[in-house]
């Protein structure tokens, strides 16, 4: 997958903490449609476990999870 091709929505949580990254994210899900994919850019290092937890236990699909230069990018399919 290209890392910008199928992006429907991007959400910016740089900066934020635990649980603000998620509970954004549960709020921006609501803007896109099920089978669309959502780039998240967070800087908590909790967040890689947070993110896997959260795809976890609401059935969405975490596509990648990465770390680039201290920032965490998640790819979050809408199930």
């Amino acid at each position: 997958m290209n890392m910008n091709s199928e992006i429907a929505k991007e959400l910016d949580a740089r900066g934020l903490n635990c649980p603000l990254p998620i509970l954004r994210t549960k709020k921006a899900l609501s803007d896109i449609r099920r089978g669309e994919v959502m780039k998240i850019v967070a800087t908590d290092p909790g967040s890689m476990k947070d993110f896997a937890a959260f795809a976890k236990q609401t059935g969405h699909e975490l596509l990648s999870a990465l770390e680039i230069n201290r920032e965490y990018v998640f790819l979050l399919r809408k199930t």
